[in-house]
């Protein structure tokens, strides 16, 4: 197919994202009456009296008397916590998962010509993979728990079960899987592969969507602490009646943000350049390759691994160097977002 110009990419171009998770509630059960009884759990509010712990400046560690003047200001704080109640020793986690087809339609594009060669490139892409490598990723994702977040960690057992159906469910041992290498032998079972084809199937546009309920169970022990999701703390006035931790919730039910749910999902990122030097397993997908909590962008666009720099010869069906830039292009495009150039 003939490459287009430069000049023939859209300044207004918008995917929607076509994986939808809800948000998910948190309940506390136990692990042999899981499947029969769970109760909504709810946050508490504790106040407490911490130590100063921080850094201090150099004025405070050199000089004792002001140390010690420091640390008998009590560090004094209200904070949400999530726990299990005596009698219940397991975390159950349930939300919905819708995955929608139409990845060849842009929500919003002002191009013509990037609009053709795009819907090009997409239905290639589409005929020769399926989509079943990105499927297969989302789906060991899902049986695997890793969308349980701190809540995984720990755990004596975790247990997946995806309703398909109302009559079929398939039930996955979340720890049993191998979260860093997605090709490894502990991955392979005939019940992701029938998972990843029904993810596939949504994705390719085989079927107009697919929808998933979902519930996990981790086995983490009586009265324990659960992590929902926190919410991001705008107001930092120094203030008594201000809480410095501030758990979600769904009408009084504690839980996770739909959007902590979808990361999860769609960390599938082992095609970034430094995958095997930094053993940090697999990122989010991000046009960037931005991991927040390591102040680190993975795909440097000097390295011309970013998605923008893909992207824009993979729209015009310039050829990608490799299979894998293919599948994280497309991964982007099903994460979503807005990717128009700028006139300039």
């Amino acid at each position: 197919m003939a490459t287009k110009a430069k000049n023939d990419m859209a300044s207004v171009l918008a995917f929607e994202k076509k994986i939808v998770p809800s948000d998910g509630y948190f309940y506390g059960t136990t692990w042999d009456k899981r499947n029969s009884e769970a109760l909504p759990l709810k946050l508490r509010e504790k106040s407490v009296r911490g130590t100063i712990s921080n850094r201090l400046k150099k004025a405070l560690q050199d000089d004792p008397m002001k140390l010690d003047a420091k640390v008998e200001n009590a560090n004094l704080q209200t904070v949400d916590s999530c726990a299990l109640a005596v009698d219940q020793d397991t975390l159950k986690l349930h939300f919905t998962l819708k995955i929608l087809s139409g990845i060849a339609q842009p929500s919003a594009c002002n191009n013509e010509n990037f609009y053709e060669s795009y819907v090009n490139a997409i239905n290639s892409y589409i005929n020769e993979e399926g989509f079943k490598n990105l499927a297969r990723r989302y789906a060991i994702n899902i049986a695997s728990g890793r969308f349980l977040w701190r809540n995984r960690v720990g755990a004596e057992q975790i247990e997946v079960v995806v309703k398909l159906t109302e009559t079929e469910s398939l039930i996955f041992n979340a720890l049993s899987f191998d979260i860093k290498d997605f090709d490894s032998d502990k991955n392979k079972s005939d019940d992701i592969d029938k998972l990843a084809n029904e993810i596939a199937n949504a994705l390719s546009g085989k079927q107009p969507f697919a929808l998933f309920e979902i519930s996990a169970y981790a086995q983490v022990g009586q009265a324990q602490d659960v992590y929902p999701s926190e919410e991001l703390v705008l107001d930092k006035t120094n203030s008594k009646n201000k809480k410095s931790k501030i758990l979600y919730h769904i009408e009084e039910v504690a839980g996770m943000h739909s959007q902590k749910i979808g990361n999860a999902i769609r960390t599938i990122d082992t095609w970034y350049p430094e995958y095997q030097e930094v053993n940090i397993g697999p990122i989010a997908i991000e046009p960037y390759g931005a991991v927040t909590n390591l102040g680190k962008a993975y795909r440097n666009p000097k390295a011309k691994a970013d998605f923008f720099t893909l992207f824009d010869k993979f729209a015009r069906g310039i050829k990608l160097e490799n299979k894998n830039d293919e599948h994280y292009v497309m991964a982007v495009l099903v994460r979503g977002g807005v990717f128009g150039a700028s006139k300039d």
